[in-house]
This record gives structure tokens, sequence and C-alpha cells, in this order.
């Protein structure tokens, strides 16, 4: 293992069909690891070969057809494959491993809750709030030292959205998902890299709709995708990538990379 470990983490919406800029990613920026969510594939049709023959030889996935997936993709060995049902109803969207330090990561794909916030008129909103739960619950009991990222489909801050006052009411940004991300970050005492890198209110985005021609006019983002780490983890947290050209990509995902050095 090197002096420093890079983890990337990246919402690519179907790994396959966005194969090309995986390969361009790993390619120019060359992770340690890279956490996917999203996948969009069984286990059986998972794209080994491409990461193989760019030296990640080793892969713990978690898929589904079609639907959500996530998957954690290294050049260094990974052990204790482990997974969390937080939706609670057999749905791909975690992944844990053993780092060869000792750390845990975790690789997570929180529902995105659908269009209205209310948990009687919308049954996907009252999941993604369960789901938030049940990862709080787990994490007040975590005793490792570890690193949290993914899609937690949540911008939390004010600056981490391009108009608070439009989207208080948007799923996403409204009060009663802040409180529970909130909530699930004091439960371990989790660093936000993110912030910690970049403080609010600097502007940070990680995510944009495919609704605009031009992502880049209005600058309409989101900051939906996150790295966390228990304390003594951030500690060694030594610089923190957002990388946002590769949303201008050939079919590119509506999410941007992020990539965190780590002193080991």
């Amino acid at each position: 293992m090197a002096d420093t470990l890079s983890i990337a983490t990246w919402n690519i919406n179907s790994v396959r069909f966005r194969a090309p800029i995986v390969e361009r990613f790993l390619t120019e920026h060359a992770p340690d690891i890279l956490c996917l969510q999203e996948t969009k594939v069984v286990d059986d049709a998972f794209p080994h070969d491409l990461f193989h023959r760019l030296g990640y030889r080793h892969i713990v996935l978690n898929g589904q057809p079609m639907h959500h997936g996530v998957a954690t993709i290294s050049r260094i060995p990974l052990a204790e494959d482990l997974r969390h049902d937080w939706q609670d109803n057999g749905e791909a969207r975690h992944i844990g491993v053993r780092l060869p330090n000792g750390w845990r990561l975790e690789n997570v794909y929180v529902p995105a809750g659908g269009d209205v916030p209310d948990r009687e008129q919308n049954p996907k909103f009252g999941q993604k709030l369960d789901f938030l739960g049940r990862m709080t619950r787990w994490s007040e009991q975590l005793k490792d030292p570890s690193i949290i990222v993914g899609d937690f489909n949540i911008a939390p801050l004010e600056s981490d959205v391009w108009s608070h006052k439009q989207l208080l009411d948007v799923v996403s940004h409204t009060p009663i998902e802040v409180a529970a991300l909130a909530q699930l970050q004091q439960s371990h005492g989790w660093v936000d890299l993110g912030r910690h890198f970049i403080p609010a209110p600097n502007r940070l985005y990680t995510w944009w709709s495919y609704r605009a021609k031009d992502w880049t006019v209005g600058d309409r983002g989101r900051r939906l995708d996150h790295m966390w780490a228990s304390p003594e983890v951030a500690r060694d947290a030594i610089a923190h990538h957002v990388l946002e050209p590769c949303r201008s990509w050939e079919k590119p995902s509506d999410h941007i990379p992020l990539v965190t050095e780590f002193r080991i």
C-alpha cells in the first residue's frame, strides 16, 4: 500500500451504458478505489473485464436488474463483504468492506424519495426517511474507523443548492430530510469531507438535472453526493476533488465523481 490512498465515489447511472466515461475517469484520475452507485446491472453481467484491464482486480458487487445497485472496485485487496438492507425490502443499496489498514469503507445509495415530501401521500418519501433512520441506528453502534460515501440524495446546507428558497419544498432539500441527515451525521461524529475542504457558503454541487440542455446555464446544481469519515480518519484526509468537468463528457451521468485522498 502506498503512503496515500485515494477513494472516489460516483453515481454512474448505469455502469454498462457509461462504460466509456468510467474508463476515461479511471485512466485520467486513477483512484485506488472507486465506489459506484446506481450501477443498474446484475452481478453476473457486471463489466469485470473493463476494470481488470485497468488494474482494478478487487471488485465487490451488490447488484439487481435494471435499478439501484452499488459496486466497490479497487486496486488493493478488500475484505469482509457486508451488506445492510437499510431499505428493508431487498434493494441493492449498500456494500461495506474493510481496507488493508483496518478502516471500513461503506458505499451507499440512499433512495431519492419520490416527488412529494409527505409520508402519507408518498410512500417513497417515508421509505427514504426510514432508510436514514436505520442507518442512524447502525451508525450509533459503529466502533470502527470508517468512511461512508455515496449518493445520499440530500443537499443539507443552504449553499448546497442553487436556490434554498425555491427548493425548500422539493425532495432532497426539505427540512425533514436535512434534519434526518443531521441526526445521522451526529450519531457518529461524522466529518463531512466536502465541507471540511470547501467550507460553506462556498459553492459546491455534485448533480445537475438532465432537463437542462446545457447544465452550465443557470448552474442549477445540488450537492447530493457525499464523503464522510470518522473523526480519526478525517484527520488523515489531505485533499478533496470535485470533478465538475465530467458532467460535460459524452453521455454523462447527471452526477459527478468526488475523490478524497488520505494519508495512511
